[in-house]
């Protein structure tokens, strides 16, 4: 089967999905609507189904990009070039892991526009996979920036009351990160010759060159993860974004900032990656503990979640910038981990507030009393987001200090107190909204999920255990192309210290 064209297949074929939405979806509202959704959740299980497929035919003995596809496109030089290596294999398997859910938690919370909506969905899943799957820049530019417009969409249209001004500070912060990315392709372009991801990793790039195309490429990967200071966006989206929306944000779209480090940053740029690794330290930890404590003073569920993800990318980024095996695999690892949990965490504010209509804290309390069921479910997803042991977010987070603390003990007692303050604020929420005498008016007649979000939340627990208690099957598929990265650095970094050693030694004589 690497002889099919399978990466196109789980690329577009959500884009099929939307365009039968659109041309034979017509007629009464009603069933209009019923069609969209079941079209939807028949085309995003396809995706996924075909993405174990792409799983289940990977070698993990080998770091190239398999299951390759290339065709002439722009000119010749710029191709329609497609391949997965052990990192980006995981990232498109947790997007189509996660949309199914999205359509699900949907079903009913959707009642405006659930053609479009589903339209927009399905697109920009086809935007997302093709992201990791690009091999070629300028084909990854296209994914990338063309997921912001059905983001956009989905914020601006079905969010809440301030959705607008959220859509569109969402919009600008990450395009204009974007120019300076697409600057940075144009000038490497011209450097290079090509717009051929491998080939670019395999070019030498001077010293000086790498470090601005460095900044370009950071501008744009930094709000899109997005690292302190320019998280400012991200709240006001979770906010006003309806509950799906907030699931495929954090769970995918966050991501690119990290896979466009480890597929740009490190590989192509690997001088200016070691240059600027104390302004990344120094980032992260200001992300880890402010972004903490910010979360401590939140009243509102999806802000403290929407801040805690902020924090949680500080682990992600402290971790890549270790250049060792145990910090990059445990960034990777934070990365699909976050996906699951944070995905869960607004699903559950999401289950609530469908019933009461609201995300305040305060407006809660005592829900174990009538929602045994959500306050398990909650639980689960709490400790993990906590980093307990024998769940997923501990693996990520303890790869992630033992790889920083080889390298600076400092940061890594610094990002242990994160770890502390990431107990604190979701204990004291968890605490707050299900603990306690069961005493509002509101949540008298309030009921437990139902079987439709039972439905979507196993998976997630399932998932959340599985990965934590047996982390091996994901570790081994990044390992080859984790140990390769590591390789190709340094290497990188003795080539530089010899022709440094070699032009001493000419001014010596």
């Amino acid at each position: 089967m690497t002889d099919w064209p399978l990466l196109s297949l789980v690329t577009f074929l959500p884009l099929i999905g939307a365009a039968f939405i659109f041309f034979f979806t017509q007629g009464d509202r009603a069933a209009a609507d019923r069609n969209a959704k079941s079209v939807a959740l028949m085309t995003s299980l396809l995706t996924f189904l075909v993405s174990l497929v792409i799983w289940a035919n990977f070698d993990i003995s080998t770091a190239e990009f398999q299951f390759p596809e290339s065709h002439g496109w722009l000119g010749g030089e710029i191709n329609y070039r497609m391949g997965v290596d052990g990192i980006s294999l995981l990232f498109v398997v947790l997007t189509a892991f996660l949309v199914p859910i999205c359509v699900l938690a949907s079903w009913e919370a959707i009642t405006s526009r659930v053609r479009e909506y589903m339209i927009a969905f399905l697109v920009l899943e086809t935007m997302m996979i093709g992201v990791f799957c690009a091999l070629d820049f300028v084909l990854f530019y296209l994914f990338f920036e063309g997921g912001l417009i059905p983001m956009f969409l989905i914020i601006g249209v079905w969010g809440g009351p301030r959705r607008i001004y959220s859509s569109f500070k969402f919009f600008l912060y990450t395009l204009l990160g974007s120019v300076l990315l697409l600057l940075a392709i144009i000038y490497m372009y011209f450097e290079a010759g090509t717009t051929d991801i491998p080939t670019l990793m395999a070019h030498g790039f001077t010293a000086e060159a790498q470090r601005w195309l460095w900044l370009a490429m950071f501008a744009s990967f930094a709000v899109k993860m997005p690292m302190w200071p320019v998280h400012t966006w991200l709240p006001d989206a979770h906010v006003e974004a309806p509950t799906a929306g907030s699931v495929i944000l954090a769970g995918v779209l966050l991501k690119m900032g990290g896979y466009g480090f480890l597929r740009f940053s490190l590989p192509m740029l690997p001088l200016a990656s070691d240059y600027f690794v104390p302004l990344i330290f120094g980032l992260s930890i200001m992300a880890v503990i402010y972004t903490s404590l910010v979360a401590l003073m939140q009243e509102d569920m999806k802000k403290l979640i929407a801040y805690s993800s902020v924090a949680h990318m500080g682990f992600v980024t402290i971790g890549i910038f270790t250049f060792n095996t145990q910090g990059i695999e445990g960034g990777i690892f934070q990365m699909l981990s976050h996906g699951i949990v944070s995905a869960a965490l607004f699903l559950i504010v999401g289950v609530v507030y469908d019933r009461i209509h609201s995300r305040r804290i305060d407006a809660y309390g005592g829900l174990v009393d009538r929602m045994p069921i959500y306050a398990f479910t909650f639980m689960v997803f709490m400790l993990a987001s906590v980093g307990l042991p024998g769940t997923s977010g501990f693996v990520g987070e303890i790869l992630v200090l033992v790889g920083v603390y080889q390298v600076n003990t400092w940061v890594a007692a610094l990002a242990a107190i994160g770890v502390i303050l990431g107990a604190a604020y979701m204990l004291w929420l968890y605490r707050r909204t299900i603990f306690g005498k069961l005493e509002k008016d509101s949540l008298q007649g309030i009921l437990d999920m139902n079987r439709r979000e039972i439905a979507f939340f196993a998976p997630l627990i399932v998932m959340t255990i599985v990965m934590g208690v047996y982390p091996g099957p994901f570790l081994d598929v990044m390992h080859v192309s984790v140990d390769n990265l590591i390789g190709q650095y340094q290497a990188a970094m003795q080539a530089a210290a010899d022709g440094a050693a070699a032009s001493g030694q000419l001014a010596a004589r």
